[in-house]
C-alpha cells in the first residue's frame, strides 16, 4: 500500500512536471480571448461566426474570462475557434507534489513533537535540541511514507 501512495504521488509530478514556470505567465489585464482575438485583428463579429455567437455573446465570455466567471467549457469552445488548444493544469507551490507532502509532513511531526516535548518539560522529563529535532526527522519520514490523511486537517 506504502509503495502505491509513492507511486501515485510520482506520477503525479511527472504529469504536473511540463506546467513548471508556467505560472509566472502574466495573464493579461483584458483577458487571453481578447488578447488574442486582437493580436489577430479579429473583430468580435468573426469570432462570433466562428462560435454561432453574437457580437455582444462574445463581448460576455471576454468579460467572463476576464472576472474569472468562465467555464472550463467555454475556454475550451474559444480555444477551438480560434484554432488553439485550451491548457489548464495545477502548479505545485513547493516544486513538486513530493516536495509539498513532505512539508506538510515536517509540519505535522513537529507540531507532535513538540506538544510531547512541552509535556515532558513540565514533568522535569526535558529532551535535548538534538532529541526533539531527531524525533521530528523520524516522525515526518513515517508520516511521509504513510501518507496520512492528517496531512490535511
Amino acid at each position: 500500500m506504502r509503495n502505491q501512495k509513492k507511486l501515485l504521488l510520482e506520477q503525479l509530478d511527472r504529469k504536473l512536471e511540463p506546467f513548471k514556470g508556467i505560472e509566472k505567465v502574466l495573464v493579461p489585464a483584458t483577458g487571453w480571448i481578447n488578447n488574442i482575438r486582437t493580436a489577430l485583428n479579429m473583430t468580435l463579429e468573426q469570432l462570433g461566426n466562428r462560435l454561432n455567437m453574437t457580437k455582444q455573446g462574445i463581448k460576455n465570455i471576454e468579460e467572463r474570462e476576464s472576472s474569472g466567471s468562465i467555464s472550463i467549457k467555454s475556454l475550451k469552445e474559444v480555444g477551438k475557434a480560434l484554432d488553439m488548444h485550451f491548457v489548464y493544469g495545477f502548479v505545485p507551490i513547493h516544486g513538486s507534489a513530493e516536495n509539498m507532502v513532505a512539508k506538510k509532513a515536517y509540519n505535522l511531526a513537529r507540531k507532535i513533537v513538540l506538544r510531547t516535548s512541552q509535556n515532558m518539560k513540565l514533568e522535569n522529563q526535558e529532551n535535548s535540541e538534538e532529541r526533539i529535532n531527531h524525533s521530528i526527522a523520524e516522525l515526518a519520514s513515517e508520516i511521509k511514507r504513510e501518507m496520512r490523511k492528517s496531512l490535511w486537517n
